[in-house]
């Protein structure tokens, strides 16, 4: 039987403090939910000219990551005690949109990265607030809209909704987001019809 020196043990015994395997996870996952959803079985047609594409939407840096942003100030940002995305906010909104069109108009929508889809309405643009309003005590959700269609031909509008009355807690946050994002996919789906 080989004896090791105490010694020698002793960096491996040290180590094992410092090895960390992530943060604990947090109690849930927050997602989005969309009110208007197209029944199942339902099959939508149509050609490049009639279909509809989202484009990944733009979002400032605080919006690129899996937090809720907590607008402290006109200079300062917070992120939301133990409110995380299951994936960044953009994507889940994206989705949310192109629910709700396909929802309210039964319009072929082509939500995704899928380069071999082609249409000739393309709908992208930024999202630029997401989440709590500390001053105001509201969720606000802010989107910059651009649609390019055939040719040269692009518009643009802002879409926004406010919730106020919220609490800075995730149990107030999660489902006043929820709404405030549904709330802005209504409008944006109204306007592209």
């Amino acid at each position: 039987m080989t004896k090791f020196p105490l010694a020698a043990l002793a960096p491996a015994l040290l180590l094992g403090g410092c090895v960390s395997f992530g943060e604990d996870p947090p109690p849930s996952l927050l997602t989005l939910t969309a009110t208007a959803t197209a029944p199942a079985g339902v099959a939508a047609q149509g050609s490049n000219a009639s279909a509809l594409a989202l484009v990944e939407f733009d979002v400032p840096q605080a919006l690129a990551v899996t937090r809720v942003p907590v607008h402290v100030s006109d200079t300062e940002i917070a992120y939301l005690q133990d409110a995380v995305w299951v994936e960044r906010p953009a994507r889940l909104f994206r989705r949310l949109i192109g629910e709700t069109i396909r929802a309210r108009s039964g319009r072929m929508v082509i939500d995704g990265d899928d380069p071999g889809a082609g249409a000739n309405d393309r709908l992208h643009g930024t999202l630029r607030s997401f989440g709590y309003d500390a001053p105001t005590s509201s969720v606000v959700v802010v989107f910059d809209a651009v649609r390019s269609g055939t040719g040269s031909s692009v518009t643009t509008r802002r879409f926004e909704a406010r919730v106020p009355g919220v609490l800075p807690e995730v149990g107030s946050v999660a489902p006043a987001l929820n709404a405030a994002a549904n709330d802005v996919a209504g409008q944006v789906a109204d306007w592209v019809g």
